[in-house]
């Protein structure tokens, strides 16, 4: 008896078959790949977004009813307001610091937060009290953000977009950040003050 080998449409089906194999296991692996890299950019996204919300929390609560005093005239100590621009927030106070040391200014400074071009950045000014026309040092937190709304909490409970308000406290008793991303997916977000 004669040994059979492999006959040519065998050896070419054989081979069809493990293209097609390895193909698939290919787009698996790409798709794979795809979706990890989807997943490490959000969770990069999402720890940005609580870094932003735990440094913005600990500002507010470090917040003292002092106000500035810009070039002869008042500001109350918080400041909140509406860009007419956009309607996007706008927020100064005060801050309090530590309270011993030796660096003029440390024991306290104003500062702010608000959105531009799609960034919310936090403003900080030199000190308290300034003189008309300097400008504060602003740092990007986040970006990729279409729009920054903040609402603050009265004495009777009613959530009101600027602050100061007649007949309240030097500062509010919470504050309600409303981000909404460029990807459209809208962030709230209740920060007790007092």
């Amino acid at each position: 008896m004669q040994a059979r080998g492999f006959t040519l449409l065998e050896v070419l089906i054989a081979v069809a078959i493990v293209a097609a194999m390895a193909s698939l296991g290919y787009r698996a692996l790409e798709s794979l790949a795809e979706s990890e890299a989807r997943l490490s950019a959000e969770a990069t996204r999402w720890g940005q977004l609580d870094s932003f919300f735990a440094r913005m929390e600990g500002d507010l609560r470090q917040a003292v009813p002092r106000s500035v005093r810009l070039a002869g005239a008042r500001v109350p100590p918080w400041l909140g307001t509406l860009a007419a621009s956009d309607g996007n927030a706008i927020l100064e106070f005060s801050r309090a610091g530590p309270e011993f040391n030796v660096e003029a200014g440390s024991a306290g400074q104003r500062l702010g937060y608000r959105l531009r071009d799609g960034v919310v950045e936090v403003l900080y000014w030199p000190g308290y009290d300034e003189p008309r026309g300097l400008s504060p040092t602003a740092y990007a937190l986040i970006t990729d953000v279409a729009r920054f709304r903040l609402s603050y909490l009265t004495s009777n409970g009613a959530w009101i977009e600027a602050w100061p308000a007649n007949g309240e406290a030097d500062l509010p008793r919470a504050v309600r950040v409303e981000l909404t991303l460029a990807s459209g997916d809208i962030i709230e977000r209740w920060l007790v003050l007092r």
